[in-house]
């Protein structure tokens, strides 16, 4: 006997993370149609999903695991128009139709909303956990906000867990697969009190790992993983009309995971020449330097390192004697990108509780009310090398600091002869979320589903370490010696290191809904409204590195957003007589994200201003959704166009991470399809085209400040504080009467002091000479970063019976992502190569048994894909952090249910 499902397997998946979801059992219907088959709750009641006008995607347990689909990270290679990248913070960029979150704030806002159960969660595991004993995933596409909790302008991701039945059943499932890995998946479904009145629903995963790279430096691994996450369910249905579940995660992980891969850097030695003129000096040259030069990602010239002298702990390390010049001339990384060089290995730590309560309750035959509770603890803490790379060149003895042999200790950083830099970022959360929702099923032609949410989220703290031994040398050698930390854990009072500190406090409330009218037989017209007060308050800890004043006081900044939104439409059921249900639909929706603050310390740098404003998008869609051949066949189809003003982009900016707003169009179009053209013969097939585009504004590109324009610039890395500014090429070069004739040129090569605080008020270079942040770069008719115009994916499975009630399964997915960039200023250096992924399934399951064994392959052809960079600020060099997809990994499955 065949398996039940016939495509069920393919657009079903579920999930379970300390982060997302809604609490709605799956349903199937008694025949072969797909379009029966896959029930979703987009429109939070349970529906066929070809009878849901939404864009929308739906994968059960089953599908999740056939296709490979391990955790959130993995659901780009099953989805249109979807791009997924790890951030540089410990956080992601989930993006669907170029919008997600390219914004890095304490107080920002993420595109897409990751929910649990219908919960938005603003602080989650999505990257870091896998999917485990859930009903599915849903994932729907364009402006979702008169639905859902939170503002969601992009889509939201939505994973559903599974409920307890009246049922005594339960399931094991252990893996083995290369990288020493094994995964153990338990699962026990108790009943208390029979006729599912109540029950309890124990879950639990564990994942050990060994590392994807190696620290070439101690030949240990890294990038390892040790996970754990459990799940509790209890459901208690005291009458048929009232219905209520309580839950508790934990999730855990405790490992060496690389938060940042490797660093890339073209090294920028600076300028032998300036205008004609010979720069003799080699400390001058080098802060004539950026630190790295524009260069693709893909380049072996990316494969150096930074000019130290370009960067704050280099830049002082010479005004202080302890380097000569750039600490790392001469080096060149391992060319294996998951490899990295550092003299302390990584740490990584994540936990997150999460605590939720659903009551259900039918009022009446055709009013139901839901009240939907929850609660959420969230940290991370993550330390490890700032470059990843150990410089080869030595400090030179300075008395006073350093040994004989260039040895200094830092208090945080050990001992060493060598540059070090060092990083931490680590933040606690917590959130209390609120909703009520009144949902009607009247006979007649008009219903609603209204509701309320309140949402209370802190950040407590958010904290931003950099440490470098030459900081806290610099530090000693300023007479700061009193005011240096001595101990690790930091207090986060030092002067000799870098802190980016805040406290975060968002409260929303909404009241939203959407009523429906079906003035005939299937057509209805749908009018969403959702009004949301958005209050943000953030108390931003003014950096102090390097300062002998007292601390000062932390100022509060307070920002109130209100927007009234919504979204109209039809939806209607077409007898087109070819097919055997079409259904076509048109909305217009607008949706809104909320603005946020930008570092006191940046502000007026580079036009950064106090606040970034909202986000808007006015969105236009048309689908149409299609079931074929006696239900064999879905062909699903949507067109879209979005008008986005205030599109929020994030660059750093003096060591920190600033934000701005930019207006944007974006077009496109998806193909979703199954087929099932003989009994135990499927394909799938899913196809996305987009194209964005900046309309208009302009920004500066802090990587290319002076835009190839050499002759008349002249870049200039201010040692002092450590800011890239621009001054003309023929002042440097021409005598000044102020100098009595000199140039300045001559005296930066006789002292490069000069240059401190050249980027500074007042005159610049101790001289006349105005310096600037550089030239602007148009954006018209550039497009959106991580917006790939193509990705596609192509899946078949053949399943055949071996006799009795066994059966085999050979299973194939094939996904594309296209070119994309990394920047809204689609350099040659923010290029993203196209990728493919190849996973292969191969399974032996008996059903009556409940018996199955299988062997993958994920990622079959070990292609290594960038599929993000982060670019640093200034003081660091500009260089820049990559993020990759996993390598090749295979293994084999077991598992027995009961």
């Amino acid at each position: 006997m065949l398996r039940k499902s016939n495509l069920t397997r393919l657009v079903l998946s579920g999930a379970s993370l300390a982060a997302m979801g809604a609490f709605a059992p799956a349903a199937y219907a008694q025949d072969s149609s797909v379009s029966d088959e896959i029930i979703v709750t987009a429109q939070k009641r349970e529906q066929a999903i070809q009878d849901v006008p939404i864009a929308v995607s739906a994968f059960g347990l089953d599908a999740l695991e056939d296709q490979g689909l391990d955790g959130g990270y993995d659901l780009v290679q099953a989805i249109p128009n979807v791009s997924f990248s790890r951030g540089n913070f410990t956080g992601y960029n989930f993006q669907i139709r170029g919008v997600g979150a390219k914004v890095v704030a304490a107080g920002g806002d993420a595109g897409v909303g990751v929910h649990l159960n219908n919960a938005p969660l603003s602080a989650n595991r999505l990257f870091e956990a896998d999917f485990y004993d859930v009903e599915r995933v849903e994932v729907l596409r364009g402006p979702q906000g008169t639905l859902f909790g939170r503002n969601a302008t992009g889509g939201v991701v939505n994973v559903i867990t599974r409920t307890p039945n009246d049922v005594f059943e339960g399931s094991i499932r252990g893996e083995v697969a290369n990288y020493g890995s094994s995964r153990f998946t338990g699962v026990l479904n108790i009943p208390i009190i029979g006729e599912d009145v109540m029950a309890i629903r124990l879950a639990g995963t564990r994942l050990e790992r060994g590392g994807f790279g190696t620290n070439v430096a101690t030949d240990s691994s890294i990038d390892e993983r040790d996970i754990w996450s459990g799940r509790a369910t209890l459901s208690f249905n005291p009458t048929d009309n009232i219905r209520t579940w309580l839950m508790y995660e934990h999730f855990e992980e405790d490992d060496n995971r690389v938060r940042v891969g490797k660093q890339l850097c073209d090294p920028d030695p600076g300028p032998t020449s300036i205008g004609g003129v010979a720069v003799v000096n080699p400390i001058a040259r080098g802060w004539f330097s950026q630190g790295c030069s524009p260069q693709s990602l893909y380049s072996s010239e990316s494969l150096g390192a930074v000019n130290t002298l370009a960067t704050l702990g280099g830049s002082l390390g010479a005004l202080i004697g302890v380097l000569s010049g750039n600490a790392n001339a001469g080096y060149t990384q391992d060319p294996n990108l998951r490899n990295i060089e550092s003299a302390l290995e990584p740490v990584y730590q994540a936990e997150a509780d999460v605590y939720m309560f659903n009551a259900t309750i039918d009022l009446t035959p055709s009013l139901t009310l839901t009240s939907l509770s929850s609660y959420t603890e969230d940290s991370f803490y993550s330390f490890q090398d700032y470059n990843r790379i150990i410089p080869p060149t030595p400090f030179n003895f300075v008395p006073g600091l350093t040994a004989a042999d260039g040895t200094f200790c830092d208090p945080q950083l050990g001992c060493s002869r060598f540059f070090r830099t060092f990083d931490i970022s680590s933040a606690d959360s917590t959130q209390f979320t609120q909703e009520v929702r009144l949902q009607s099923n009247f006979d007649g032609p008009l219903n609603f589903n209204v509701g309320g949410i309140y949402v209370d989220f802190e950040a407590d703290p958010v904290d931003y370490y950099v440490f470098s031994n030459t900081l806290t040398m610099a530090a000693l050698a300023f007479g700061l010696g009193p005011l240096v930390d001595t101990g690790f854990p930091p207090n986060g009072a030092g002067r000799n290191y870098y802190l980016n500190r805040s406290f975060y406090n968002l409260e929303a409330w909404a009241a939203m809904g959407e009523v429906y009218y079906e003035p005939v037989e299937d057509l209805t017209f749908t009018l969403g409204l959702r009004y949301t007060v958005d209050q943000k308050e953030i108390r931003p800890v003014q950096p102090v590195l390097l300062s002998g004043a007292p601390t000062p006081p932390v100022p509060l900044q307070e920002a109130e957003f209100e927007e009234l939104t919504g979204r109209l439409g039809f939806d209607w059921q077409l007898d087109t007589g070819f097919t055997n249900d079409t259904l076509l639909y048109a909305f217009y929706s607008r949706g809104y994200k909320g603005g946020g603050f930008n570092p006191p310390s940046s502000v007026g740098i580079a036009g950064i201003t106090e606040t970034f404003d909202p986000e808007f998008v006015d969105a236009i869609e048309i689908g149409l959704k299609n079931t074929l051949f006696d239900g064999s066949m879905i062909l699903n189809g949507t067109g879209f166009f979005y008008d986005y003003q205030g599109y929020q982009i994030s660059k750093i900016v003096n060591r920190s991470s600033v934000n701005e707003n930019i207006d944007a169009e974006v077009r496109g179009f998806e193909l979703e399809s199954i087929w099932e053209p003989m009994d135990g013969l499927r394909f799938n097939v899913t196809a996305g085209w987009l194209d964005t585009e900046i309309t208009g504004g302009s920004s500066l590109d802090t990587f290319d400040r002076i835009q190839d324009n050499d002759a008349i610039w002249t870049l200039i890395h201010d040692p002092l504080t450590a800011q890239n500014c621009v001054v003309t090429t023929a002042y440097l070069i021409t005598p000044q009467a102020a100098l009595g004739g000199a140039r300045p040129i001559d005296i930066i090569n006789a002292s490069p002091g000069a240059l401190g605080n050249a980027c500074g008020a007042g005159n610049p270079i101790g001289l006349s000479a105005v310096t600037f942040a550089g030239e602007e770069v148009d954006l018209t008719g550039k497009e959106l970063p991580n917006s790939p115009d193509l990705t596609y994916s192509v899946g078949v499975e053949y399943e055949w019976g071996l006799g009795g009630a066994w059966t085999a399964t050979a299973r194939a997915d094939y996904y594309y992502q296209g070119e994309a960039f990394t920047r809204i200023f689609n350099t040659a250096a923010d290029r993203l190569d196209g990728y493919t992924n190849l996973n292969l399934l191969f399974r032996v399951a008996n059903e009556d048994q409940q018996l199955s064994m299988e062997l993958f392959v994920q990622n079959a052809t070990d292609e290594i894909a960038i599929t993000d960079a982060y670019l640093t600020d200034d003081s660091s060099g500009l260089f820049r952090n990559i993020f990759l997809t996993e390598p090749r990994t295979f293994g084999l499955r077991l598992s027995k249910g009961f």
